[in-house]
């Protein structure tokens, strides 16, 4: 457990009210999938606001975990916590996720954000309102007319970002969201996060990159075979690791 007391910990209290139901922790958690041991035993407390990356070689459940914090597949063992709250329709509601790969409908810019909004409930006025501020943030008002789905990579996630702020979420959930952009298109995505960090929403990101990790995170969660390996503020992690195998990880090596 990282120390309560570390200045990290009051990261956004002057940029806005919104707070995630934090603590969020992680008991005896398990996941099993076609026989195999997906997530064995993970016990972690996040108490931090800002950014919490997790990062991990391929194959060490990061993505799995990250569904199984969001409410989109149960656990097998194991229990979440939210702010001492199990998962709850209100709790879900303050959530949001962004994919590895953009999920848009077959719909233009503006009405993939337009239709999220629906889908929670925002009334007519206050959509059009969010939905144009959606489109500047991502810098997409020429494309509001565009069919989503002809859009460049870079561009579409972006898009789904911006979607996502657009339903103003208190905690923001992300999975390898540059992994396939070139280095313009992650800068932007980067810049987007800083801002919604500055804005008070906290946000979990599964990222392969070290070098966005060392720009965004405030703390690190190493995964290795399922399990968590390692959780310490992000400087000591990347300059004294604790762990061999993230030490590898980091040194560019191969973790058995």
């Amino acid at each position: 457990m990282l120390d309560p007391t570390h200045p990290l910990n009051g990261l956004g209290t002057a940029f806005g009210s919104a707070r995630a139901p934090l603590p969020v922790e992680l008991r005896a958690l398990n996941y099993e999938a076609s026989g195999k041991l997906v997530i064995d035993n993970a016990n972690l407390k996040i108490e931090t606001r800002g950014i919490t990356a997790i990062m991990g070689p391929n194959g060490a459940g990061k993505s799995v975990l990250l569904r199984l914090m969001h409410g989109l597949i149960a656990p097998t063992g194991g229990e979440i916590l939210w702010g001492g709250r199990q998962m709850d329709r209100e709790l879900s509601r303050r959530q949001a996720m962004v994919f590895q790969k953009p999920v848009l409908l077959r719909r233009s810019v503006a009405a993939n954000i337009r239709h999220a909004l629906g889908l929670r409930g925002v009334g007519r006025k206050e959509r059009a309102i969010r939905v144009d501020d959606a489109l500047k943030l991502a810098a997409l008002e020429r494309h509001a007319s565009t069919p989503a789905r002809v859009l460049s990579g870079g561009e579409q996630q972006r898009l789904c970002l911006a979607r996502a702020l657009s339903l103003e979420p208190e905690l923001l959930f992300l999975d390898e969201p540059t992994a396939s952009l070139d280095p313009a298109s992650t800068l932007a995505i980067e810049k987007l996060l800083i801002d919604a960090q500055r804005r008070s929403i906290k946000i979990i990101v599964v990222t392969h990159d070290v070098g966005q990790a060392r720009r965004l995170a405030q703390d690190v969660i190493f995964m290795h075979h399922g399990r968590i390996i390692e959780h310490g503020y992000a400087d000591s992690f990347f300059d004294t690791p604790r762990s061999e195998g993230a030490r590898a990880y980091l040194a560019g090596g191969l973790v058995l």
